[in-house]
């Protein structure tokens, strides 16, 4: 529900100001994505009936053509660029022994100084970020703890959700971007990255962070559940209204919305 309640401001925005709505699948977690959680988003969203413009309209054509894997050489010249830069540095922490030095899971920086190889198996790549806690035009006060050092390119070779991002919004010329608050953090982590990159465009985007659907008073929605999953509402015979209005309730709202347009409407941006 909170991927809904994000598609749908994202498409009053869109349709307010006149703009274009994309639909873009991040699938690179290639051990994860399957055809069908990729299906899966399609069928919920022409359940719910909300609009997109731009971007694949089933499996066959993201696969065909929108899929990441399309992109690669994009991702890898940008890795190769921070490489040549020395802005990188090669990892072989796994997250239970960043869990170990440090319980609320913030990297300390434990392989800075070890010159681990890049080329090295079993080795994520993880850019240099001494300084930035200061860095002036993140549009976010600077980098938070949580993103010291993070990770670009992952130990499967595969770049990262950051550096992709970055290179799929410039891509596609994406100029607003719609997320939850619990992603503030990666948001600076990109605007961050884009100017190590000297992606100076990526400036330019604008950034709209909505409030996340809670459980209860202090526990946000989590994604596992799956009781927050179209597909297990539909199931159950609930209808697209309902969903919208179960939203709104989550929002910690009283008032309905029957469609994606009364929501957005209801919320206000």
């Amino acid at each position: 529900m909170g991927n809904i309640l994000s598609f749908a401001l994202t498409a009053g925005l869109a349709r307010r100001s006149g703009a274009s709505i994309l639909l873009r699948i991040d699938d690179l977690d290639r051990e994860r994505v399957s055809r069908e959680y990729v299906e899966d988003i399609f069928d919920a969203l022409n359940f719910l009936q909300i609009p997109w413009d731009e971007g694949p309209r089933n499996w066959e054509e993201d696969s065909r053509t929108w899929s990441q894997v399309h992109r690669m050489g994009m991702y890898h010249e940008a890795l190769q660029r921070l490489r040549a830069s020395g802005k990188v540095f090669a990892c072989d922490c796994s997250r239970s022994k960043i869990l170990r030095e440090s319980p609320d899971g913030v990297y300390r920086g434990g392989c800075r100084g070890r010159r681990l190889s890049l080329d090295g198996e079993g080795c994520s790549w993880r850019v240099r970020t001494e300084g930035a806690e200061g860095t002036e035009g993140t549009g976010m006060g600077g980098l938070p703890a949580e993103m010291t050092d993070f990770v670009v390119r992952k130990k499967d070779g595969y770049p990262a959700y950051q550096l992709t991002s970055v290179i799929d919004d410039l891509h596609f010329g994406v100029d607003l971007i719609v997320r939850g608050d619990d992603l503030r953090a990666s948001t600076a982590a990109q605007r961050w990255l884009a100017g190590e990159l000297g992606l100076d465009a990526f400036r330019s985007i604008h950034f709209y962070h909505h409030r996340l659907l809670m459980a209860s008073k202090d526990e946000k929605l989590s994604k596992s559940a799956g009781a927050t999953s179209i597909r297990y509402l539909r199931q159950q015979g609930v209808k697209p209204g309902e969903i919208y209005s179960m939203i709104l309730l989550q929002l910690g709202s009283d008032e309905r919305a029957s469609t994606w347009e009364e929501l957005a409407e209801v919320i206000g941006y």
